[in-house]
């Protein structure tokens, strides 16, 4: 079912385009005269923040280093300059426009009818266009397990790759740990576990703000530093030529299904990437619409699309021009390590630079608090979905859902162990994304159609009608109650990172 992944993917980036150049582009996610609750500077931040998590440091070198190596669809010979285009145009494509997209379509949607519908914030009641009441059911009960799901594997896959990369990152520094000790892997997922779910029930706003201050502090500083330290021109040169590219390529490159050969690169990495986002989509889909309110649709659009988009350029060219430079120099033969071990790019890179032990252990940092902060986030989330929409759900409940992350996680990484590799336990990693995003998929077509048939139902799609009122404007059947809003008043009311 790979086509199905390959076309619906591309539909969302056309359909989120389509929608922002529309009349529609004008309605706002709230009354019509409301205006955002913050600041444009402020909600690029925030979504710069949740577009920097696990994902981003585990490939961020060993996604363009391994298209070197090996270039898809026989593009370029291997370890070539013509090969290091290719690999960068790729990580672009897997990285910047069709997963912002995909969380776009969900974002929108959430907002959309939580915001101005008035609607309780479940993924089920954005619905409502198409199935009625019948969202109040078994139907929509049905949908929100299904997102619950999806966060679940999503997140534990997430989890699964930021342990590995630790388990790296300790074995480079001090010397423990390796490749295939996958019994340290579990030990980092289990005190990884533990501190989110501390972090999701204890409630202290104060925390989680640093955190995130944190993860941006530390990710700047370790970007800066290697732009600074490493091959500056060639880094700027790399983004340059690969963003033009990528833009030149982007239409043959959101279609090739390997109909005609290379099918091992379209499933590994082009599957398993609009897998691992749509499996995300229901969690990051609600914090981005936490802070859109205000926001008219072509701004969310252009807002959601390309801000973090613009990040993966700069993410990509940094870290992984820097390794395509140190490849093509010969001072490092990186990409036959990402081949045999994708976790130790990162670091055989920064080992390639000055003061190797403080930039490791930036990233040893890293990827714990992006976890950290994500995955209690997602936690809340699935509490969240699973206490009919309430916007605080109960301890238990969060921890109950940090539980079942962390063991899923560990469950993926015990069964590559017992087949006696990491090799293994990341193909399960991906077969876990790929298991719970497939039926999710069908969710998100289905909400394109909803949002078209509802946007279509305003009255008066123009700028200054109000409207309709919350928790009115669409029925409930009797004995529900009102839906919450989120309030801009608590800033606990949704917090997440991309992982």
């Amino acid at each position: 079912f790979g086509w199905v992944f390959i076309l619906s993917t591309f539909g969302f980036l056309a359909f989120a385009v389509y929608l922002a150049f529309s009349r529609y582009g004008k309605i706002r996610l709230g009354a019509q005269d409301e205006q955002p609750e913050f600041s444009t500077i402020s909600w690029v931040a925030m979504m710069f923040s949740a577009g920097m998590g696990i994902g981003l440091m585990f490939y961020g070198v060993a996604e363009p280093i391994s298209h070197m190596g090996a270039p898809p669809f026989g593009l370029a010979e291997p370890n070539t300059k013509g090969a290091a285009q290719v690999a960068m145009e790729y990580s672009y494509f897997h990285w910047a426009f069709h997963p912002w997209a995909i969380y776009a379509i969900m974002g929108l949607a959430l907002a959309y009818f939580t915001f101005r519908k008035g609607m309780p914030n479940l993924v089920s009641t954005a619905f409502y266009p198409l199935l009625g009441d019948r969202v109040y059911g078994p139907i929509g009960k049905t949908i929100d397990i299904l997102a619950i799901f999806a966060t679940l594997f999503g997140s534990a896959t997430s989890l699964g790759l930021g342990a590995l990369q630790i388990n790296q990152g300790l074995n480079s520094v001090f010397g423990i740990g390796g490749r295939d000790a996958v019994g340290l892997a579990i030990l980092v997922i289990a005190v990884l576990t533990a501190c989110f779910i501390f972090s999701a029930i204890s409630g202290v706003h104060r925390g989680i703000q640093w955190l995130s201050n944190t993860n941006m502090v530390l990710a700047v500083f370790l970007l800066l530093f290697l732009f600074i330290v490493g091959p500056t021109v060639f880094i700027l040169n790399t983004f340059t030529e690969s963003i033009g590219g990528y833009l030149a390529n982007i239409i043959p490159m959101s279609f090739r299904t390997a109909s005609y050969g290379d099918s091992a690169f379209v499933s590994g990495w082009t599957i398993f990437y609009w897998a691992w986002w749509i499996s995300w989509a229901p969690f990051v889909g609600v914090f981005i619409a936490r802070i859109s309110r205000g926001r008219t649709i072509r701004e969310f659009v252009f807002g959601v699309i390309l801000a973090p988009s613009v990040v993966s350029f700069v993410w990509f060219s940094v870290l992984g021009g820097s390794a395509i430079n140190l490849q093509l120099s010969g001072a490092a033969n990186l990409s036959q390590l990402a081949t045999a071990n994708q976790p130790a790019a990162l670091f055989a890179t920064l080992q390639q630079f000055p003061l190797f032990w403080l930039t490791a252990l930036i990233a040893i940092i890293l990827v714990a608090l992006f976890f950290i902060s994500g995955a209690d986030a997602a936690s809340v989330v699935m509490g969240m979905l699973s206490s009919r929409g309430d916007l605080h759900p109960k301890a238990w409940n969060i921890i109950v859902w940090g539980v079942f992350t962390g063991a899923a996680a560990a469950v993926c990484l015990l069964a590559g162990a017992i087949q006696g590799s990491v090799d293994a336990a990341l193909l399960a990693l991906q077969s876990v994304a790929i298991a719970s995003a497939a039926p999710f998929v069908i969710i998100l077509i289905g909400l394109c159609f909803s949002i078209l048939k509802a946007l279509r139902e305003e009255q008066v799609a123009v700028p200054g009608r109000e409207a309709p009122e919350p928790g009115r404007a669409m029925s409930r059947p009797q004995g529900t109650t009102a839906p919450q809003q989120m309030s801009a008043e608590n800033p606990e009311d949704q917090r997440g990172q991309r992982g």
